[in-house]
């Protein structure tokens, strides 16, 4: 159960892909958070959760973009479970994710400082802009211990639709492939 007090929050977590619908931690509190000059890309591999070696799945990191405006959820973390949380998403977000500090906006606590999860460029599993077209084949036939990289992608997109987020690069990768999937 999330309690809906911040005072005593030790880490706050800016989640912008999966923890947005599978946060799989417990917070204290959770707000939407705006991410200034960075936006989400499905351009990173995932042979790990949503794809394999052979057959690597696209995921999401964050990429710099001057103007750019990324909006996800900030979660905060109690001081008695940040070791915990730590361990568990340095698991979830290996395979070239790195810690970051990023300052988020939210509208409820103004701006916060929290970390997240950033693959760069150049990291062995990074695969980097395509056509959305091939993004979208590439993620309609991958499948990871974690499930289907489409449903991973779907998931997203409705949590974004059901928050009146609109990110054009995730609708029209999801637009991809359900418009592929109907045809």
């Amino acid at each position: 159960m999330t309690v809906t007090s911040d005072s005593n929050v030790a880490l706050w977590v800016f989640g912008y892909g999966s923890l947005i619908w599978r946060p799989a931690m417990q917070y204290q509190c959770e707000y939407r958070a705006t991410a200034e000059d960075w936006a989400r890309r499905y351009w990173q591999g995932s042979h790990d959760h949503r794809g394999t070696i052979d057959s690597p799945g696209r995921v999401l990191t964050l990429v710099k973009l001057p103007g750019g405006m990324c909006e996800g959820r900030v979660f905060g973390i109690a001081p008695k479970h940040v070791e915990k949380t730590l361990q568990a998403l340095d698991y979830r977000e290996k395979n070239g994710y790195e810690r970051q500090q990023l300052v988020v906006e939210t509208q409820e606590r103004g701006k916060v400082e929290a970390l997240t999860y950033i693959a760069a460029e150049g990291n062995p599993a990074w695969l980097g802009d395509a056509a959305t077209e091939v993004i979208a084949e590439q993620i309609r036939h991958a499948r990871g211990p974690s499930g289907l990289n489409k449903d991973y992608v779907l998931e997203l997109y409705e949590s974004l639709s059901r928050d009146g987020i609109n990110d054009e690069h995730i609708s029209s990768v999801a637009q991809a492939l359900n418009t592929a999937r109907d045809n």
